[in-house]
């Protein structure tokens, strides 16, 4: 008895590559602040998928990925300015270092449970955020920029430089998608699988709970490290207060998740659409955006704790990206 690609995962397949071709060719054909913005919704959709394998799957509620937005942004720069590394030569570092942070907090916070290790990895990610405000050599609390050479070193003229960045978002959020569908289908998405169904029933049929959170974490860390190192490439700039900030980068990426639907694939790529469409609906609003985000989260899950698309999916029987596993003789 062996295991089968089904249809449908050979549907996700074709329908991932169809949409990267499609997207991969928008320099060609868009303007400028169409790729930054198609560019921004790869890197809110990969930190959501992300963020989602942690809470949804490994039951890891963390409010800490800044820290790992962060120091992949600094590596970045660390990379470039200290190293004289090219900048895209910088981001397998900023996503090695970012996977080493996560390995050395991983048993510290997971002494902690529930609320207090939600509050561990905050804690832990301020920490961080105050050691880089505390290094002059950084730019200090000031933050610092790329030297104009290692920026024209990407590509000779600024619509190339705005393309090679715009494949790196669009490749770290199909990837980031893909690699989470493929993990899933296989046998360590299994634990995983278990740990979101029943964290207990799990650990009693033989599932390393703690080894399974942990290379969940990591993994996690080290991807979200090498989104951030490509964020501040094409910002340019970083600083404490935008490379750590709790709201950007994680507050944001639980809304999208909680909305989409927590535990589902589909519930990122959901929530991350309804989040841009709110955010450009409400831009000229000001402060009573984030109210309105924080009212449309309140009332998703009044109606369906599992999401919006927790509610089609019980209501239609839907299923766009299906993990389940089809047996052949």
């Amino acid at each position: 008895m062996t295991l089968s690609l089904s249809k449908p995962a050979l549907r996700v397949a074709l329908g991932l590559i169809v949409v990267t071709l499609l997207l991969g060719s928008a320099p060609w054909w868009a303007g400028r602040a169409d790729l930054r913005l198609i560019g921004e919704f790869m890197s809110f959709l990969a930190l959501a998928v992300l963020w989602n394998l942690l809470a949804g799957y490994a039951g890891l509620m963390s409010v800490g990925q800044q820290a790992f937005v962060g120091i992949g942004g600094y590596m970045l720069f660390i990379g470039v300015i200290w190293l004289g590394l090219p900048p895209l030569a910088a981001i397998p570092l900023a996503m090695l270092v970012a996977g080493l942070a996560a390995a050395i907090f991983a048993p510290l916070l997971f002494r902690l449970e529930g609320a207090y290790f939600a509050i561990g990895t905050w804690v832990a990610a301020e920490t961080v955020s105050l050691i880089f405000s505390a290094i002059p050599s950084l730019g200090a609390g000031a933050g610092m920029s790329l030297p104009v050479a290692a920026v024209r070193s990407i590509a000779d003229s600024r619509d190339g430089r705005e393309a090679v960045i715009y494949w790196l978002l669009l490749g770290l959020g199909v990837g980031t998608l893909a690699g989470a569908y493929a993990l899933i289908r296989s046998k360590p998405g299994l634990a995983l699988m278990a740990l979101r169904d029943n964290a207990l029933g799990a650990g009693s049929v033989g599932v390393d709970i703690w080894r399974t959170r942990f290379w969940t974490y990591v993994g996690v860390a080290a991807v979200t490290g090498a989104i951030g190192a490509v964020i501040f490439l094409q910002k340019l700039r970083i600083s404490p207060v935008s490379a750590f900030s709790l709201t950007d980068w994680t507050v944001v990426v639980i809304f999208i998740v909680v909305i989409g639907g927590i535990g589902r694939l589909e519930g990122a790529i959901l929530g991350t659409l309804a989040y841009f469409i709110l955010r450009e609906l409400l831009v000229d609003y000001g402060a009573i955006y984030m109210i309105v985000l924080g009212l449309a989260a309140i009332l998703v899950m009044t109606v369906s704790r599992a999401g919006i698309w927790g509610a089609l999916e019980s209501r239609f029987g839907w299923s766009l990206l299906s993990t389940r596993r089809h047996r052949r003789e």
